[in-house]
């Protein structure tokens, strides 16, 4: 069975998964070793009904389908897109490979079920994981039935910071992946996949109005956040240049390879979803693909 990379998105995103499905092709030495899909909360409708509340951390919230983050309950519905066979990995949408993904695919699983890594600081197995990327073995997640999971969040049976933590899961089944197969904002030559994980600081999105929701705080940090809402309402610039050089880059030449085209760029501008300046940037960057190779590998 051809491993799959999954990466999940909704509508606000989807310009970064069209970027993101043209980086793992173009990066990889034996792009034919496996399929890109990609996924869209739209298409979901068990995700895009209003009113629905979940319990998150003990606390109760109201879900947002029009949040930008809305795609993520998507990462556990792999399994079942898979028939619960084969290997795959799901990715958010702000994801870009710099190095070969396939290598991922040719990895000894050890037995296990996911293959994740802890969260920048950490480093343990029992620390906070990223479930932003997840290497899986489908068949070893019979468990995880999407719709009756939905539900349960729905019903509040079913945390989703529990959820989302894999804090579900036997420990023993899961594996640690190396922090440069889910770089945080962080773009070195040893980076594999870069994540640029900081919503605020999304290269596709300087200048804009927020529109996320921001995590709920506690303490002080509770009255301190209304006021950076306030002062501070627009995604701001990432402060290495070298990422958003990187994105264009990658959007430049999907647009030169057809992968993306420059109505569906235009209707993104239009819809609000990325920077008013980012066709000036496709020129500005087109080449600049540090550090991954200059020259383009047949999509």
């Amino acid at each position: 069975m051809r491993s799959v990379v999954f990466i999940h998105t909704n509508d606000k995103q989807m310009l970064g998964a069209l970027v993101s499905a043209h980086s793992y092709r173009r990066n990889s030495r034996n792009p034919e070793a496996f399929d890109v899909r990609v996924l869209r909360a739209e298409d979901y409708p068990e995700l895009q009904e209003k009113g629905r509340t979940f319990r998150r951390g003990g606390h109760e919230r109201a879900w947002d389908p029009d949040d930008l983050q809305s795609f993520t309950p998507l990462r556990y519905a792999i399994p079942d897109e898979m028939g619960h066979e084969g290997v795959a990995l799901v990715t958010d949408p702000d994801v870009f490979a710099v190095g070969d993904v396939a290598e991922l695919f040719k990895r000894d699983l050890q037995g296990k079920a996911i293959w994740c890594r802890p969260r920048p600081g950490f480093g343990k197995i029992t620390d906070p994981l990223a479930t932003s990327v997840m290497l899986l073995d489908c068949s070893k997640l019979s468990h995880w039935k999407f719709k009756q999971d939905i539900q349960a969040l729905w019903d509040h049976r079913l945390d989703y910071l529990d959820w989302i933590n894999l804090r579900r899961e036997s420990l023993d089944t899961i594996g640690l992946l190396e922090p440069e197969w889910n770089d945080f904002d962080h773009l070195t030559p040893e980076t594999k996949l870069l994540h640029n994980t900081k919503r605020r600081t999304q290269p596709w999105k300087t200048g804009l109005p927020v529109d996320f929701t921001l995590r709920e705080r506690r303490g002080l940090m509770s009255l301190v956040m209304p006021i950076v809402q306030t002062v501070a309402p627009n995604y701001t610039r990432h402060p290495d240049r070298k990422q958003e050089a990187y994105f264009y880059a990658l959007l430049a030449e999907a647009l030169d390879m057809g992968s993306v085209s420059r109505e569906q760029v235009e209707k993104e501008v239009k819809l609000g979803h990325v920077r008013p300046d980012s066709l000036a940037l496709i020129d500005r960057y087109r080449g600049q693909l540090w550090p991954a190779e200059a020259t383009p590998k047949a999509a």
